[in-house]
């Protein structure tokens, strides 16, 4: 089943006599429960990509669709909204609030829309994540790893179509990145996410079961692993 799909998308910065071309007819398509890297130097394309695909920004030319709504045509306050509920964003920094403790932090998407989340989810969301004892913990009291674990049970926790992940191995050290990883392929594994991840790190990209790579704003090569 398709949930992600990009027809003819171009991303256009600048006005004439200084354009800049930063996506340049993408076509991709991306099924329910699978596992992706995206992968490319930088200013290849691809975090402007990630964020068109998560709404944050609108496509010059073509659409992407997120599980059947088209996501150039929502308006600010919409988007904001489809983002919260339907898209899990993880970035290089944790982006968690400091003052509120990690539990909060997690449950922050559903406490917006004044929604109690389900019990039997949370609890397989920290589990997975190992972050169970973290809960009354504030972000200061964390490690990178851990604030990046609490980050992203965050994103899942509204059951999100798919999970949008920009480098979020980028502030870890080796360790830590290889555990953040294997959480993600955990989570892709048994709450059967579907996951979408940018690296550089090729290392990284090889623990997914499709790389895409980017260049100059176009994708070269789509291959399946597994």
């Amino acid at each position: 089943m398709e949930i992600l799909k990009c027809n003819g998308v171009e991303k256009i910065f600048g006005k004439e006599g200084n354009r800049v071309t930063a996506l340049n007819g993408i076509e991709l398509s991306i099924d329910k429960g699978e596992f992706v890297a995206i992968v490319g130097a930088s200013g290849s394309g691809k975090s402007t990509l990630l964020h068109i695909l998560g709404s944050v920004d609108k496509p010059t030319k073509g659409t992407v669709e997120v599980d059947g709504v088209d996501v150039g045509k929502l308006n600010a306050t919409e988007a904001a909204i489809f983002r919260r509920r339907k898209v899990g964003l993880v970035y290089q920094f944790y982006n968690l609030i400091p003052t509120l403790t990690v539990e909060k932090n997690i449950l922050m998407p559903m406490l917006l829309d004044k929604r109690r989340p389900e019990k039997q989810h949370f609890d397989a969301i920290i589990n997975t994540l190992g972050i169970k004892d973290k809960l009354e913990a504030l972000p200061h009291q964390l490690s990178g790893g851990q604030q990046q674990r609490a980050a992203i049970a965050r994103a899942l926790i509204y059951r999100p179509a798919i999970l949008l992940a920009d480098e979020p191995t980028g502030n870890l050290d080796r360790k830590n990145s290889r555990e953040i990883v294997d959480l993600l392929k955990l989570s892709n594994r048994n709450l059967k996410q579907t996951i979408l991840l940018i690296t550089h790190d090729e290392k990284i990209a090889l623990e997914a079961d499709r790389i895409v790579t980017i260049e100059d704003g176009r994708i070269i090569t789509d291959q399946k692993r597994r």
